[in-house]
């Protein structure tokens, strides 16, 4: 009976893992994508047992099944050793970007505020701007005097754009209208940029699906040469992040691992077993160097720090593939 049982419960697991792969059908798919990771580990641990049931075939092909879902999430999985820092270039302006949500209720929004400080990022994409983080930004505004913050309807989940360098003359800041978006061009070095912050809301049967097509305007008015940060609610796997990056022309970086758990879990957790849902894209000019995950500052989301040179020519990559990593030993990440 124990055995049947379970037998079940990975059937049902299957059902779930097959379902993630069509979320280009229907949001409610894509809903299950999410956690394919978490359900691959699931079907796997209850795979294991049954092989030495009469449910032995059947869960041979489980385990097999699990395993092959999991091999598609190689590229976010946790790193559980020390990574190799990668090699900066020489004789180029090497800069940097600071993706952070940062919890509309953030009870030590100074733990951020000593993280900018400590980081020093060139601009800075930031998530859940509340009223509350208003003020608080107004504190760093000598340091980041570029900016733009764009509120959203329920006054908590807004999105902002701060920036050492200053914006471009010609080219006004703006928002998505309902905040979910905000866009700078910023001038690297006399090369213009085009940067962007993000906010998806969640899944399916959240509104996340309609959000996207909302910004399909927005995306696909993104300069030739751009950068893009936020937290989108998806893992890079997703039907969702994949629209996004083709709406906009945009390449999506390897993912730094998980980023997000629920808050009142340890940061540990979060780290190992948390989603991959902050998402870095870019193309046209920009090169992505590395990117590695900060400190806990009081959010449910981890800090990202990605680093990144920019092309001063209009040169196009010959692969078509200058904007994904450069590096792919990434810089340790520090335990927090």
């Amino acid at each position: 009976m124990t055995a049947g049982l379970a037998f079940l419960a990975m059937t049902a697991l299957s059902a779930a893992l097959l379902a993630g792969f069509f979320g280009t059908l229907h949001p409610a798919f894509d809903s299950f994508s999410h956690f394919r990771i978490h359900l691959s580990v699931l079907m796997a641990l209850l795979a294991l047992p049954l092989l030495a049931s009469s449910f032995r075939l059947q869960a041979a092909g489980g385990l097999l099944f699990a395993i092959s879902c999991l091999a598609t999430t190689t590229g976010a999985l946790p790193k559980w050793w020390p990574q190799q820092a990668a090699a900066k270039p020489t004789g180029q302006i090497v800069y940097s970007l600071l993706q952070m949500n940062l919890r509309f209720n953030n009870p030590t929004p100074k733990k951020v505020l000593s993280l900018i400080g400590r980081t020093n990022p060139d601009v800075i994409t930031l998530d859940e701007v509340s009223q509350m983080w208003t003020t608080e930004l107004g504190y760093i505004a000598s340091a980041y005097p570029y900016r733009i913050l764009c509120p959203y309807p329920n006054g908590m989940f807004g999105v902002a754009l701060l920036s050492r360098r200053p914006f471009a003359a010609d080219a006004a800041p703006r928002c998505e209208p309902r905040g979910a978006m905000a866009i700078a061009t910023v001038d690297f070095g006399g090369t213009d940029v085009d940067v962007a912050a993000i906010h998806l809301s969640w899944p399916w049967p959240k509104e996340q699906y309609w959000q996207i097509g909302e910004l399909a305007q927005p995306l696909a008015a993104l300069g030739e040469t751009a950068i893009m940060a936020g937290d989108c609610n998806a893992v890079p796997w997703s039907a969702a992040v994949r629209r996004v990056a083709a709406l906009g022309g945009l390449t999506l970086m390897p993912s730094a691992g998980p980023t997000w758990i629920h808050r009142t879990l340890p940061d540990f957790l979060r780290r190992y077993a948390g989603l991959p849902i902050d998402q870095v894209f870019s193309k046209g000019g920009v090169t992505i160097l590395s990117s590695r995950r900060l400190e806990d500052t009081g959010s449910d989301h981890l800090p990202l720090l990605v680093e990144f040179l920019v092309r001063s020519d209009e040169k196009q990559p010959e692969d078509g593939h200058a904007t994904a990593l450069a590096a792919h030993d990434l810089p340790a990440e520090p335990q927090g």
